[in-house]
Parts: structure tokens; C-alpha cells; sequence
């Protein structure tokens, strides 16, 4: 897969002044204005526009809502598109209406509230939710050019093609060699240079290299909780996916393990594109690109990562990122 030059990330802080720019810009609209089709506050004391509430409240109940995507979003390449996505669980949804890109070779964060949606809407891309009972979708996902819902996609197939890591490090019960290759043994890889090749290449880009290229034949269940996590990681990449899932990678891990794998997040965004969930803020703002913030099943405003943490569109954004709602 070709690598592209990125510029490096600059560090996005987290504080309760976030959002908060003085001016005509941000100043409270007039009596009757509406935002997405939501009826805002008619406070002219209020700086903020629209009151905080009135769009979580307008999805409460059942309102009509128009995300907000920044306009940064317009000048990437999407590896990813979700078109009109809507995912039942039974008759409940949990998914209504997603339409975003995922921009090639960054790192997107979802972020938003327990049971907003996040993780539902990151295993749709690679149809995990496919192995729970009683669900079903509307609406579909492109991944480079191929539908992944269409009739007669190969499942399988799709998700060779998708790198995913857990919340909780899942090693296989066996030597730290076979649980990086495997994904190439299933898929018919035999010739043992190859698969030497591609063991070490994945754990190099998973910074664990040095720490067990001298026990390759021991068993994974022997490594730390954060040396397990990064093992996942290599494992997720050693096939060359086109995209990486990762669904609360740090959440189980201590400061010093969450930070190993932060740096190594950034590393690998220069040739994979990375969609991660995270509920930590701070984490959000230091790894990712751009970020989408959703509520109830919705995505709610989606842009570069600093605009959405120094300067939201929406209130409701802001109080969520500096910890005042959600």
C-alpha cells in the first residue's frame, strides 16, 4: 500500500475554555432563528447561539437533525463513505442516518457518551455486527470503491482487508510468532520465509520487536497487558490491511502502556488509515486527526480535531468535550 507524506500532529489541549470565541460570530441568534432545523435560544445574553439541550433535546424527540460537518473534511480522500446508515437491533435502532467519510491516512476518533453509537458504528465497517442475532441495516458502506453490504460480497474477504483491535488485548493461545502470521496461514501463506518476513516487519511497526524477537516460540499469553495490545496491533497489520479498527485500545491498559501505544497510533497512521472509539478526551485530542462526536445513534458535528475541541460549532459539542455534559 503506497505511504503519504503527512506533516506531523500537532497536540490539541483540552480545556474548559474550549469552544469559546469572543465576537459577532458566536453571538446569540434572534428570536425564532433555528440551527439544523432546531429552534434556538432567544437570550440575548446567551453567547453561545442555540441553548445547551436544544439539539439533544430535539433528538429525544425524534426531531429532524442535520449534523455539522466542518467544511475541513471536503479537501481529504475517504477510504471509507457511509451513505444513509442505519443499524436495527431487532426492532430497536441504534444507527440513524450516518453519512460521513473517514479520510485517508489519519487517525478519526469517535467520541460521544456510553450507548451513543460509537463501537456499533465501527463494527459495521467491517460486519462484525453480522454475528449478532437479529440485526440488520439500511443504507450501506464503501470501502475504496466496494460496497461492503452488497449481496454478493465476500464477507471474508472484507475483512482481510480491515485490521481490527479489541478493548481487551486478545492473544491467541499460542507462540507470539504464530499469532502474528496468523491471518497469512489462513489465507494459504506456507513458505516460512514470507511469513518470517512478515512477522518481523509487523512487530517493528508495532514497537515490540525488540522486547521478543528473542522469544518468537513462547507463548503470547506470557506478555504484559500492554506488550499483548501492541502483539494485537501486529497481528491486525502483518496482512497489510487497508484500514484499522481500534475500539478502546487503551481502556484496560495502565498510563505508561496507554502511552506506548498513543505514539505508536501516530506511527502507523502514516501508512494505514486508523478509526479508533475512545470515551477519553485528552486521548482524542492527542492521537487523532479529526473527530466525530455522536449522541443517540446520531452523529452530531464532525471536523479537524483542534477546530472540534478549540472552537465546536455546536454548544452541545463543547459542553461534551470540556466534560459538562455526557
Amino acid at each position: 500500500m503506497p505511504t503519504q507524506e503527512l506533516k506531523p500532529r500537532t497536540p490539541v489541549s483540552v480545556s474548559p475554555d474550549a469552544g469559546r470565541t469572543p465576537g459577532p460570530e458566536r453571538t446569540a441568534p434572534r428570536t425564532g432563528s433555528t440551527l439544523n432545523g432546531v429552534p434556538t435560544s432567544t437570550d440575548p445574553s446567551r453567547e453561545h447561539g442555540p441553548a445547551v439541550g436544544s439539539v439533544t433535546e430535539a433528538i429525544r424527540q425524534g426531531l429532524a437533525f442535520q449534523p455539522v460537518v466542518h467544511p475541513a473534511l471536503a479537501s481529504e480522500s475517504p477510504i471509507i463513505h457511509a451513505r444513509n446508515f442505519r443499524l436495527f437491533y431487532g426492532r430497536t435502532q441504534a444507527l440513524y442516518d450516518i453519512t460521513m467519510d473517514f479520510p485517508r491516512h489519519r487517525v478519526s476518533a469517535l467520541i460521544g457518551p456510553s450507548g451513543c453509537g460509537k463501537s456499533t458504528l465501527l463494527r459495521s465497517i467491517n460486519r462484525l455486527n453480522d454475528l449478532i442475532d437479529h440485526v440488520r441495516i439500511e443504507g450501506d458502506m464503501i470501502l475504496n470503491n466496494t460496497s461492503v453490504y452488497a449481496p454478493d460480497v465476500d464477507v471474508i474477504d472484507i475483512r482481510k482487508r480491515i485490521g481490527m483491535v479489541f478493548q481487551k488485548s486478545n492473544p491467541f493461545p499460542m507462540s507470539i510468532f504464530e499469532n502474528v502470521v496468523y491471518a497469512l496461514r489462513i489465507d494459504g501463506e506456507r513458505r516460512r520465509s514470507v511469513l518470517e518476513d512478515a512477522c518481523e516487519r509487523a512487530l517493528k511497526a508495532a514497537a515490540l520487536w525488540d522486547e521478543v524477537k528473542d522469544r518468537l516460540r513462547q507463548s503470547a499469553l506470557g506478555l504484559s497487558g500492554g506488550q499483548q495490545q501492541r502483539l494485537c496491533i501486529a497481528r491486525a497489520i502483518a496482512a497489510d490491511p487497508e484500514l484499522l479498527l481500534m475500539d478502546e485500545p487503551c481502556s484496560a491498559l495502565d498510563p505508561v502502556a496507554t502511552l506506548r501505544i498513543e505514539e505508536l497510533i501516530h506511527e502507523i497512521s502514516q501508512r494505514y488509515t486508523v478509526v479508533i472509539v475512545t470515551h477519553n478526551m485528552q486521548q482524542a485530542a492527542r492521537v487523532s486527526d479529526f473527530t466525530a462526536f455522536m449522541y443517540l445513534g446520531r452523529l452530531i458535528e464532525y471536523g479537524r480535531t483542534a477546530d472540534l475541541f478549540q472552537n465546536p460549532r455546536l454548544p452541545e459539542t463543547e459542553q461534551y468535550v470540556t466534560g459538562r455534559f455526557g
